[in-house]
């Protein structure tokens, strides 16, 4: 199994030059939300391990909403990041980067501060990779060769089917399996399909995994008493806040939707890139801190193949903290609109909405920390608008399959090389085409 990794790259962007940057940004595309996957600049394409990328300049509309607590605005520097899912590690695709589009990126990253035109790019690349704090992968070890290869096997299926329905009409779903078997050996024999074997999982994953697997359960024993003590201060602490925090979560401006709204639906999948302030003080910081905690892990050794919760939809998503665990930016990838990915969430799994955004600045009033909030349906829709920014430049490496196609995809292959088949399986398998 080959695991996933992400990545992000920060930078601040140099005030006097964001105009310009953009406008580098916006040439990447197409046209408004559409990526030419060979741009000039950094040519997506041609990064067979990467299955998302983007460029999201981090401009932040809601910091003044901190006033609110009677503190006085902070001024943030304006980043620009670049975040992205790959496969395997994140030594050798940066390598990677650095060779084929070294020059792109070094002309978009002369828009920042920190970048000057004698750097070593791969080591300042590594050098500005900043850590999330949750990752979420829905399907680890799902590599971007297997979903290419894996589509063009349902597609050659598929025109198989179409091509002798008639004869196929008349056998048993035993004897449909056998043909398609003996259909595709022969295409893969005359290396019109390649079905790519799945890569020895590597050791030193293996490793880490295994003591990330065992290192939360130990810890929480080991602290057991503690947390058991600390659990009425908390909740105290929490009701106490949830009274009093301030709710920000105006109907969205006009201009700012339809920014947003103009570079959404190009595809099947979408985008979602969003960030705001935390809630002043240490209690809300250790509160989303432990929570993100859990929800890494979670994500990493419960969550794994294909769900986040009852959630199916999202194919990569990630909390990254940024200046000194003020502030945080979510992006996710995922399938459908943004009105159905939040109802998705809303009705599946709200109370995690909850537990995890309401340490945030102004979101809508929380009980408990898991009750309400999210249930308001128009004032989180309306926080979480928001709170999201443009994506300028966004990357997807299989326009057109959404989560569930990719799962369909793979029940295919599987039951191809499975070495046999219940009859209640095969009309099973049968009812994937």
């Amino acid at each position: 199994m080959t695991p996933q990794t992400s990545f992000m790259i920060l930078a601040t962007i140099i005030p006097d030059r964001e105009t310009d940057l953009r406008r580098l940004l916006a040439a990447m595309n197409l046209e408004p939300g559409s990526l030419d996957p060979l741009n000039f600049l950094v040519p997506f394409g041609r990064f067979h391990q990467l299955h998302f990328a983007r460029f999201v300049i981090l401009d932040d509309d809601t910091v003044d909403d901190i006033r609110s607590y009677g503190l006085p605005s902070v001024i943030y520097p304006t980043y620009l990041a670049f975040l992205g899912d790959i496969d395997g590690t994140l030594d050798d695709f940066l390598a990677e980067l650095a060779e084929l589009a070294g020059d792109g990126l070094r002309r978009v990253f002369s828009y920042c501060k920190e970048y000057g035109a004698d750097v070593d790019l791969l080591a300042w690349l590594k050098a500005r990779s900043v850590a999330a704090a949750a990752d979420y992968v829905n399907w680890v070890g799902r590599t971007v060769q297997q979903v290419h290869e894996e589509e063009a096997l349902r597609q050659a299926i598929e025109s198989f089917l179409q091509q002798n329905s008639m004869a196929l009409a008349a056998l048993t779903p035993r004897q449909v399996n056998d043909a398609l078997r003996k259909f595709i050996a022969e295409k893969r024999e005359s290396s019109n399909l390649i079905l790519t074997p799945e890569a020895p999982t590597p050791l030193g994953w293996r490793l880490r995994n295994l003591a990330s697997l065992l290192t939360l359960p130990l810890v929480t024993l080991l602290f057991l008493p503690l947390l058991l003590l600390y659990i009425p201060i908390f909740l105290v602490q929490l009701r106490r806040r949830e009274k009093s925090d301030p709710e920000i979560a105006p109907r969205v401006n006009r201009a700012h939707a339809d920014q947003l709204a103009a570079i959404e639906d190009r595809d099947v999948t979408n985008q979602f890139s969003a960030m705001g302030s935390l809630k002043p003080g240490m209690f809300r910081r250790l509160t989303i801190a432990a929570v993100l905690v859990v929800i890494d892990y979670t994500a990493r050794h419960i969550f794994n193949r294909g769900k986040l919760g009852r959630v199916t939809t999202i194919h990569f998503a990630r909390w990254v903290f940024l200046d000194g665990g003020r502030r945080v930016i979510f992006v996710s990838n995922y399938d459908g609109s943004l009105e159905s990915y939040m109802d998705d969430f809303i009705n599946k799994v709200g109370f995690g909405l909850n537990v995890v955004f309401s340490n945030g600045l102004g979101y809508p009033r929380t009980n408990w920390l898991i009750l309400d909030g999210a249930k308001d349906e128009q004032h989180f829709k309306d926080y979480l608008r928001r709170h999201q920014m443009p994506t300028q430049v966004w990357y997807k490496a299989y326009p057109g399959l959404t989560a569930h196609d990719l799962r369909r995809n793979s029940l295919i292959r599987q039951g191809l090389e499975r070495a046999s088949m219940s009859d209640a399986d095969l009309q099973q398998w049968l009812q994937l085409f």
